[in-house]
């Protein structure tokens, strides 16, 4: 086969085309001296002042020249002559809002750090904002509206920098469109907003919104995490991700709504929930699979969650509360007018079924930490080891009650093999029921006894489990090689620890009602799939059931040496010699 060539290499292309050169170079000449013989320039008009040295220019002249505009658009009445930043500022955040479409472009919460950044958080999310939106933009349900409304140069009150409390009002007018937006600041996360829209003679429905969730977002579980919410009196309603249809419309009444994540939230507060409605806002965005791998190219789709929330037959009047979910924080925004729940915001963090235990035990957490010992880490050991021990009378109380099943096991095998020729579907199988439940009532057994203790610690470690997730005073919370008690081990030394002791527990622990084989495969088991489940769950609720587990082995061993243990291990070492004979 032959040798291929490119085309641009070989002699004879590269001879031609210095040919081409040459004859190109050549016109070009000819061209010029044509043109000047021929075709001279017209001398410039009399009336033109000769043009002056810009320097001596600016030497001789006492008054700067303004800078030249251009004039606006025909039929636009109100409009700033070029975009310009205007920043606004406190002790907890410092807001940047563009006078092209009055939104914002960037939301700085000082007291918090970004994840994927060294540096205080942007509560905006830039990817998702510059595709679908900035904050405090205006949504309107006619599109064509709605693009004028966020492209439009208003005309700022205040340039440069504000600091709160103060007032920021944007204004843009044309011969159809008039908008003004208003924007009060003080010295909470809570900003007031108006905001009011003519268009052609009539109100127009234009709400204030946060479309493009939030800037902690650098992860797809951070975009897994994200729901609207919204409260109206003591009832409210979590909407996850499947649940919410781009542009969908939810009516009022009440009292709060808008987007949030597992630590953040941007929530609209109405000034009259009686007339206030929500657009919800979904959309899909390409991220990185991996953020922390830069040579990773690869791309994920996830979900955008935003709303827009006001009054949609006239001006709005509400305030946003933008900021983190922090109980002592969210307790201070005022919300007025509910019934039969609290007036606050403290409802936007979910402590989920079991909050009646996840809530009180984080309050006992946050006392702790805040007057024991000032590290959540520590907080966490003294919390599990007083949980643990006034769980104590229960696991004595379940081995008394596995002791008395084993007891009576002979008398109900007697029964169950009496019965066994019997159908389940055949009444007679009943009275093997009720003869079961009499020796039970003699003999003073619980059938379930021996499970309760085990019922009520779940609730406790999902409560943990909960509280770790939505509590954002646990976030990057450092202990010992841990440097967030709230993500997984970076080690994962606890849950390996965690497997470890409790098959020492388990091996500690006699089964009385279980047969030796099956014992020593659940001895086996329970903790490797333990381990499997909290392999990636919080560093924190790890703590929290491996310490848990240590203080068990410590009872165990207690217990082993009563007399209860005693006999509980004597019955266990007679089935199994029972077991190989």
């Amino acid at each position: 086969m032959a040798e291929y060539q490119n085309p641009q290499h070989e002699p004879g292309n590269e001879k031609r085309l210095l040919l081409i050169f040459a004859v190109t170079f050549f016109l070009i000449l000819v061209f010029t001296q044509v043109q000047k013989r021929f075709f001279p320039a017209p001398p410039p008009p009399k009336d033109q002042p000769a043009q002056q040295n810009p320097i001596q220019s600016q030497a001789n002249t006492t008054t700067p020249q303004p800078t030249a505009v251009s004039a606006p658009p025909a039929g636009v009445t109100k409009q700033a002559p070029k975009e310009a930043p205007i920043v606004i500022e406190n002790d907890l955040y410092r807001i940047t809002f563009s006078n092209r479409g009055a939104e914002v472009k960037s939301w700085i919460l000082k007291k918090y750090d970004n994840d994927a950044q060294n540096g205080p958080l942007d509560l905006v999310n830039p990817a998702a904002a510059q595709q679908y939106g900035y904050p405090l933009s205006l949504w309107a349900y006619d599109e064509d509206l709605r693009g004028r409304l966020t492209s439009a140069l208003y005309v700022p009150s205040a340039e440069g920098k504000l600091t709160a409390p103060a007032t920021l009002t944007f204004e843009y007018a044309d011969d159809t469109i008039t908008v003004r937006k208003s924007f009060t600041f003080d010295n909470t996360y809570s900003v007031k907003i108006a905001a009011s829209v003519t268009y052609k003679g009539q109100p127009a429905p234009a709400l204030p919104a946060w479309p493009s969730g939030f800037g902690d977002q650098t992860t797809p579980a951070f975009y897994a995490s994200e729901t609207i919410d919204y409260q109206f009196n003591k009832n409210i309603e979590r909407l996850a991700t499947k649940k919410i249809s781009g542009g969908g419309t939810v009516p009022g009444p009440f009292h709060w709504a808008g987007p949030n994540d597992q630590y953040f939230a941007a929530v609209f507060i109405p000034d009259d929930p009686a007339n206030a409605a929500m657009v919800t806002l979904r959309n899909s965005l390409a991220i990185p699979k991996d953020p922390k791998d830069q040579n990773n190219k690869e791309k994920t789709n996830v979900e955008i969650l935003g709303a827009a929330v006001g009054n949609l037959h006239g001006p709005t009047s509400e305030r946003i509360f933008a900021g983190p979910k922090e109980l002592d924080i969210l307790q201070k925004i005022p919300v007025p007018g509910v019934s039969g729940g609290d007036n606050d915001l403290n409802g936007l963090v979910d402590f989920g079924i079991w909050g009646l235990i996840a809530k009180p035990l984080f309050v006992w957490l946050k006392w702790t930490y805040h007057h024991i010992i000032a590290n959540w880490g520590w907080a966490i050991v003294l919390q599990t080891l007083i949980i643990t021990l006034a769980l104590m009378p229960l696991r004595i109380k379940q081995m008394k009650s596995m002791l008395k099943m084993q007891r009576i096991q002979p008398q109900i095998k007697s029964i169950q093999e009496k019965y066994k020729k019997y159908s389940l579907r055949d009444p007679r199988k009943a009275a093997m029921n009720e003869e079961i439940s009499a020796i039970y009532k003699k003999e003073g057994v619980n059938p379930v006894g021996g499970c309760l203790p085990m019922l009520i610690q779940l609730p406790f470690l999902y409560a943990y489990y909960k509280m770790l997730y939505v509590a954002i005073d646990l976030r990057h919370a450092p202990w010992l090689w841990i440097k967030d008690l709230s993500a997984a081990d970076p080690l994962y030394l606890l849950p390996i620890f965690m497997v470890v002791t409790m098959l020492i527990t388990q091996r500690m622990t006699p089964q009385v009602g279980m047969d030796p084989a099956q014992q020593k495969m659940m001895n086996i088991m329970m903790p490797l799939m333990m381990g499997f489940i909290f392999f990636r769950l919080q560093a924190g609720l790890n703590l929290y059931y491996s310490l848990s587990n240590v203080i068990s082995v410590g009872q165990q061993a207690v217990i082993n040496r009563t007399g209860l243990g005693r006999e509980m291990q004597e019955i266990m070492a007679k089935r199994a010699r029972k077991k190989d004979k």
